[in-house]
Formats: structure tokens, sequence, C-alpha cells
């Protein structure tokens, strides 16, 4: 069964007339006419009513099938016409590893690889400083920062670097069952000063947990060097020590409690350097900003 055909009979049906058909088609009338005697040909049964001009109940079956298929082949065509239309790109963006548990960046790119079909888009996952350093080298077209940090500072080593605040969120010490902690509702951060820490220092270094306490302490019992937040929080949860991690990447199954001061917040930066206004990279930070 030629599409071709299937088009001329929907049409004819659709209007009630073969002239009518044949104008909007840009038709003879005689070709309508011929298209459609070579379908019902092909599936040996009449489709059309002559007068009037109406579907046989074989008709009415197959103009069920007839518009889904034209549907999926004019949007085959316009896929192909806008892929071919669309000039490649690639993006390069750079997370580090709660950025991209917290943030809306998987959603973002989804939406951008349907307007930029032929884009080519590779993410990299790596601690804070390494991520801010490729992104001020050029390596990286823009990332997505996270930390601890005071409520609105920023978290960019590297002025000449844009840096926008896109989230913020609450920060939890992740605790094992039936920790002495457990059934409190908030802590000081300075309270687990002498408690067993995971240094974890592409997630939640502990350098910067002492620099926000403004004290000494919070010494490592074990090393992480991943950058899976699931697996810190389970090391965490069986006991090897305490770790800081936004409220939101915590699953309700888990042990925490809120630490109010001193005032802390989990940030999340977008950060880039200079940006030409219709690159991918410019479309991606609109989006997440």
């Amino acid at each position: 069964m030629e599409t071709q055909l299937l088009t001329t009979f929907a049409t004819v049906a659709r209007l009630g007339s073969f002239s009518a058909a044949a104008v909007e088609l840009g038709y003879t009338q005689a070709a309508v006419s011929q298209q459609i005697a070579a379908l019902e040909t092909d599936l040996k049964v009449q489709l059309l009513n002559r007068r009037p001009v109406t579907p046989t109940e074989a008709g009415a079956r197959l103009l069920e099938h007839a518009a889904p298929i034209l549907l999926r082949l004019d949007a085959a065509r316009a896929d192909v016409a806008r892929l071919t239309q669309a000039p490649a790109a690639t993006l390069t963006v750079g997370l580090t590893p709660l950025a991209a548990v917290t943030s809306a960046i998987a959603t973002a790119l989804v939406t951008l690889r349907q307007e930029m079909p032929r884009l080519d888009v590779t993410v990299q996952v790596a601690p804070r400083t390494e991520t801010a350093t490729a992104v001020a080298r050029g390596d990286l077209d823009l990332a997505l920062i996270d930390g601890l940090a005071a409520p609105n500072d920023s978290l960019t080593p590297f002025p000449p670097l844009a840096a926008i605040g896109v989230a913020e969120s609450e920060i939890s010490a992740v605790l094992p069952p039936g920790h002495p902690l457990a059934t409190r509702e908030s802590v000081r951060l300075t309270d687990l000063a002498d408690a067993r820490w995971i240094e974890a220092v592409a997630i939640a270094p502990l350098p910067d947990i002492r620099r926000l306490a403004g004290m000494d302490g919070f010494r490592p019992a074990l090393h992480y060097k991943g950058t899976d937040t699931l697996t810190l929080i389970a090391l965490a949860t069986a006991g090897h020590g305490l770790t800081l991690l936004p409220k939101t990447a915590l699953p309700e199954s888990v042990t925490a409690v809120a630490v109010t001061i001193p005032p802390l917040a989990h940030r999340v930066e977008l950060i880039h350097g200079t940006l030409s206004k219709t690159s991918p990279a410019a479309v991606l930070a609109a989006m997440l900003t």
C-alpha cells in the first residue's frame, strides 16, 4: 500500500469530493480517480461510494488506520527535516557529584536536545576545584558546582567566571540508626567536632566543614575518594563516620538531623566564562537560571 494512495484516499474521504481533493492535492481529477481505483485494486475491496462520495464499511475501517499512519509519516518528515537543517554543535558540561543529584540539569538537557537534535553532549563529573578550573581554562563550556556555604555566599574560586546561584537547601548530618542525636530536631555544627567523620573530598570535604564551624576537629575515621552519593550515605549510616549532605539528596529512610547553627546551606551554582548568545551553553544557562 503506497502512502501517496493512502493520502489521496484520506483526502477524498475527508472532503467528500474527488474534484475538491484534486484541487487540494494539486492533481487532476482523473489522477485522483486513478489513485483511488489503484488502492481499491490493491486491497481488492471498494473503499468509496461514488454518489455521494462516502466511505464504505471497508473504507471507514481503513481510515481508522490511515490517520495515525499519516500522522507518523508527517512527524518523521518533520524530524528528518529538523535534523538536516539544524547545525551540528557540541556541549561539554561539568558537574560536581551533588550538583548532578540536586539540580534540574538532566531535565534541562532533555529539553535542549529536543531543540537541538544534532547536539553532541558530554557530561563530566569531578570535584569542585577541578571542575571550576576546567571551566576557567575553557575545557568545559559551563558547569554546575555545589558545596557548603553560608547563605548567599558564592562558591566560585575564580572571580573572572560568572557565578549564578541556582539552588540552596538545608544541611543535615547523616547518622547511623540509633545514634544519640537521632531524636533531636537540630544540632550545632560545633557540637559534632569531636565525632568520627568521613572525609569525602569530592562531596563533603572536611576542610570546608572546619572553616564554616570556625574551629578544628572533625577528624576523619574513613576516607572516601569516590563521587557516588549513595555510597557515602551507606558508609555514614553503617557507622563509619558522620557526613553533611543536603536534605534534598537524602532518601526518607536515612537517619539525619538538621544543622542549624551556624546558618549553613548547600548551594548549587552555575559557572561559565563568556558565552555566545546563541550557543548551546548559553541556551542551557538560560534554562537553568
